[in-house]
């Protein structure tokens, strides 16, 4: 079964949602009830949600050294 849990399982008073991956605690609570359909529909939703609720930033590019 896939899950979007990084282990990171902290709920930010702020948003009700885990700063790790960004769902509710009925949400986490439910996941194994859900069916594949749901859990696919709702991981598709969670980046976004983290970025709206401000719990994680966009990944920044690399930046390559060079050595002249």
């Amino acid at each position: 079964m896939q899950t979007p849990c990084i282990h990171v399982c902290s709920i930010a008073p702020e948003t009700d949602l885990c700063r790790g991956c960004g769902r509710t605690l009925a949400e986490i609570g439910g996941w194994t009830s859900f069916s594949d359909a749901e859990r696919r529909r709702l991981m598709a939703l969670l980046p976004a949600r983290l970025l709206e609720s401000g719990l994680c930033t966009p990944p920044q590019p690399a930046i390559s050294a060079t050595t002249e």
